[in-house]
């Protein structure tokens, strides 16, 4: 059976190279980065290499990158270390954050977490596209705001949102409130799903904290990263040695690091200095696919629509809806036929309701529990989704014959 592989949001595999580089440090060179002797040195420096490939990529120092278990992590280390480092200031007044409806769950958990701990918590709206309103954040923040955690791309839509414009807005924000004594408001980015495709440079972002994941970008799964802006006060939310400057105990995942290290090597040059690139081959190549797949998919199925911005758009993001079918029933008839595909976030896959990303972008549940999510990698080719065309085609009839459409 053929197998067709269009759920790259979810995972990507680990390039050759990547493996390559990662090989030798599961059984050659296998020291303790925290040891003193030649075998734990020899491990240091690899784990040195990688923290520098990765801030050549955010354009940081070294020193501001800390390595974790991945995205969800970085961003619970976020939310609770912000939050910690005021409430270990003994503080009496309550601390405020601002993010979005759509973010990602492991970031909307942290915040219901915070918010049962006494936390202020602000959810912002989104338009039809999903993308927020800039107005509607200068609108939300208050005195005791301490943090803005805005995701870069949304992980089942693809929307981008415009965090430079945050970035540039929240600057001049902050220079206001330094005038008046009150507290600088950090601003963080889950960059998870925009790493390999937009300008992740901190300084053009305007960010103090970003956060993403080695295997979103052919790199391993279990290693992901924090940047920290120099500055920023955070707290370490786990305690044991002295790791990562003593923010993040724990032993370090030298294989891990080092594929990290090395899949972010290999992100196009031109990619890192587009905010919605469409330059470089392999970029531009996924976005004409994605572009003549939507295309054909509205022009052979009535009643499907694309979900999200078609503008402000990751190239290889693909979410649609077919009216009359059940999308679960869908995915399982293209998993039957070597295809894969996705109904959202794969951190949500088990939960029965309606995605809360299309719920926020008003998308009525039917309509919502009848979407698809194809993401696309750089080994997709036109002949691989003119195949899943025609399975999808002959499925949704299938199903819609079923449900008396």
């Amino acid at each position: 059976m053929k197998k067709i592989y269009l759920d790259h949001a979810a995972t990507t595999p680990v390039n050759k190279k990547v493996l390559d580089e990662m090989m030798p440090y599961f059984s050659q060179k296998f020291g303790n980065p925290s040891s003193i002797h030649q075998f734990g040195q020899e491990a240091m420096e690899a784990v040195d290499k990688a923290r520098q490939q990765v801030a050549d990529f955010l354009g940081c120092s070294t020193s501001e990158i800390i390595f974790t278990s991945g995205a969800t992590e970085s961003n619970n280390m976020t939310i609770k270390g912000i939050i910690n480092e005021v409430k270990s200031q003994k503080s009496k007044v309550k601390s405020h954050i601002i993010t979005s409806s759509v973010e990602h769950p492991c970031i909307l958990n942290s915040c219901k977490t915070a918010e049962k701990e006494g936390t202020e918590v602000s959810y912002l709206k989104v338009d039809k596209d999903g993308i927020i309103d800039l107005e509607d954040i200068k609108k939300t923040i208050r005195e005791n705001t301490i943090l803005i955690s805005i995701l870069y791309a949304n992980n089942e839509v693809g929307t981008i949102e415009p965090i430079a414009e945050i970035g540039e807005m929240l600057k001049k924000i902050n220079l206001e409130r330094e005038k008046k004594r009150l507290p600088k408001i950090y601003f963080h980015t889950d960059a998870v799903q925009a790493v390999n495709y937009l300008d992740c440079n901190v300084d053009n972002l305007g960010v103090d904290l970003l956060s993403l994941s080695g295997h979103k970008i052919y790199g391993p799964k279990g290693v992901g990263v924090l940047y920290v802006r120099q500055g920023t006060k955070i707290k370490s939310i786990q305690d044991g040695g002295e790791q990562e400057n003593n923010f993040r105990a724990g032993t370090h995942n030298v294989p891990g690091i080092v594929g990290l290290g090395k899949a972010i090597s290999l992100i196009p040059v031109e990619t890192r200095h587009c905010l919605v690139s469409t330059t470089g081959n392999k970029t531009e190549k996924i976005k004409k696919l994605r572009d003549y797949f939507i295309g054909e998919v509205l022009k052979s199925i009535p009643n499907s629509q694309l979900n999200g911005s078609k503008e402000f758009r990751l190239p290889h993001n693909i979410n649609m809806s077919f009216k009359g079918i059940e999308g679960e029933s869908l995915l399982m008839m293209l998993d039957a036929n070597g295809i894969a595909v996705s109904t959202g976030s794969a951190c949500s896959s088990a939960s029965l309701k309606p995605s809360h990303v299309l719920t926020a972008m008003k998308i009525p549940p039917e309509i919502a529990h009848a979407s698809i999510r194809f993401t696309l990698g750089k080994n997709t080719t036109k002949e691989d989704l003119d195949f899943v065309l025609k399975v999808l085609v002959e499925k949704i009839r299938r199903l819609r014959e079923i449900s008396g459409m």
